[in-house]
């Protein structure tokens, strides 16, 4: 897919859509090294912290991209046309653990622009991100006791920071 990078402030998505209705992909690791892990996320939010653009993502510690999380510096936060939802759907009810499932979805892993962490050939957006704050949800700090409901095995999400460095957007045609 043909992609342009384009600056932060010119970014301009649905960004509800982008979360609840798109899914994104979530890769961590470093693409050179071959060693890397992807599932979907569809929690999160994009903005402005610390005077930075950032992508906020929140991984459970039982999962396996948890530790690649732990581990690299960098992140990528992908979308893809509606014709990849089976391909997400893998990323998302599979594990790494179990076997190689970015190849079980068909999807294409690429060098990164500035992260170490891959992107997909078939992503019409790529955000490239570099941690920068991470922090344990916790639970006694919930103000809607409904929130609980999301978590019966109480493995509570981490959140993620990352510090946008490029974007790449599929090109109009």
């Amino acid at each position: 897919m043909n992609r342009q990078k384009i600056e932060a402030n010119e970014l301009r998505v649905g960004n509800m859509h982008l979360w609840d209705n798109q899914w994104l992909v979530l890769t961590s690791g470093d693409y050179a090294a071959g060693h890397f892990n992807a599932m979907t996320v569809a929690w999160g939010s994009l903005g402005m912290m610390w005077n930075k653009p950032f992508a906020q993502v929140v991984v459970r510690p039982t999962r396996f991209t948890y530790e690649f999380m732990e581990q690299y510096d960098t992140f990528t936060l992908c979308a893809f046309p509606e014709s990849y939802r089976k391909a997400l759907q893998i990323l998302g009810t599979r594990s790494g653990r179990d076997g190689d499932k970015i190849a079980a979805s068909g999807l294409t892993p690429i060098s990164s622009s500035l992260a170490a962490a891959p992107a997909f050939a078939e992503a019409a957006l790529v955000l490239e991100c570099r941690k920068i704050y991470w922090q344990d949800l916790e639970p006694s700090h919930f103000l809607d006791a409904k929130i609980e409901r999301n978590y019966p095995k109480h493995d509570y999400h981490r959140i993620y920071f990352g510090e946008i460095l490029a974007i790449l957007q599929a090109a109009s045609e």
